[in-house]
């Protein structure tokens, strides 16, 4: 296997278990090099325990985990380097200024000259401005941008953003995601974990869903929400006492002057809009509702059971 073969993080029977809890229940997964790949479940899922059994902060009760090739347990030290993690609570040092923080950070890793990097990354997350600014002056999506260079100040092939964009606002997000774009182009691999779903639909090429400990869907982002997803012809028209029972066997459902019918392909369009007319309703407006990710969430977790 050539060193582009192999991949950035695999997952093998992943179980973890606290007492009688089990938050992992045998996970495999392997996400290859490269890929902008997304993490999601519900709160309890084991998404963080995954997380934290990868960056080595908690020991797997059985099966294993490799970053790069590198056995996180038995070759930790590579494993460690070749991976940047940003975790989801603010964590940090009220006794240094950011660009004091980075350079420890860098010392961490054995990084003496490490300043023309650090330079770009405050650059790249608009924190030149506060380089020189004590930790506990900054605002809350200010240390959330210094823990998402803290986990870049080493280079690390592989990122893990565990809800980095949780509570910040608009302008952070598009800095972050620029940066983190740009970052995955140059050949980084991407796992994120969020909760905008709309975000994981935007960014990633392919999505793991997790819920009880377990992989209960893992498909590229187009293959989900073509598998579980159903698209929506919205036609409203003048107000409308009630459904034709033409359009009510078509699986139609009709709010004020607006009505949604379901359809598979596009060729349905135009006789969907024939029967609404030959129902005698005058149509006044056209909308086509593509299916989400949320939507494929909702579906999937109620699916997958308890």
């Amino acid at each position: 296997m050539s060193p582009s073969d192999v991949p950035a993080i695999e997952v093998r029977q992943a179980t973890k278990r606290f007492g009688s809890l089990q938050a992992l229940g045998g996970v495999d997964l392997e996400i290859r090099q490269g890929e902008f790949f997304a993490l999601l479940g519900p709160n309890g899922a084991g998404k963080t325990t995954l997380i934290s059994a990868l960056a080595g902060l908690q020991r797997l009760s059985s099966g294993s985990i490799r970053v790069m090739g590198h056995d996180v347990v038995s070759d930790y030290r590579a494993a460690r380097r070749a991976l940047g993690v940003v975790p989801q609570e603010l964590v940090f040092d009220p006794f240094f200024s950011v660009r004091e923080l980075l350079r420890i950070q860098s010392g961490y890793f054995g990084l003496r000259r490490n300043d023309d990097w650090v330079d770009e990354l405050l650059v790249s997350l608009d924190l030149a401005s506060k380089a020189d600014t004590n930790m506990r002056a900054l605002s809350g999506g200010m240390k959330r941008r210094v823990l998402v260079a803290q986990a870049l100040v080493h280079r690390p092939p592989v990122i893990v953003l565990d809800e980095p964009t949780a509570g910040v606002d608009v302008e952070l997000r598009q800095t972050l995601w620029q940066f983190i774009r740009r970052l995955n182009a140059d050949g980084h691999t991407i796992v994120l974990t969020t909760h905008y779903l709309e975000e994981a639909e935007e960014l990633c090429t392919r999505i793991a869903m997790l819920k009880a400990g377990r992989i209960v869907a893992l498909d590229s982002t187009a293959g989900i929400l073509r598998r579980v997803s159903q698209r929506v012809l919205r036609v409203r028209v003048e107000a409308a006492a009630a459904l034709p029972l033409a359009l009510a066997g078509l699986g139609a459902e009709l709010e004020a002057d607006l009505i949604r019918v379901p359809f598979e392909t596009h060729d349905q369009i135009e006789g969907l809009l024939g029967r609404v007319r030959e129902a005698g309703l005058r149509v006044q407006e056209v909308e086509i509702s593509r299916p989400d990710l949320e939507q494929a969430f909702i579906e999937i977790m109620q699916g997958a059971g308890a």
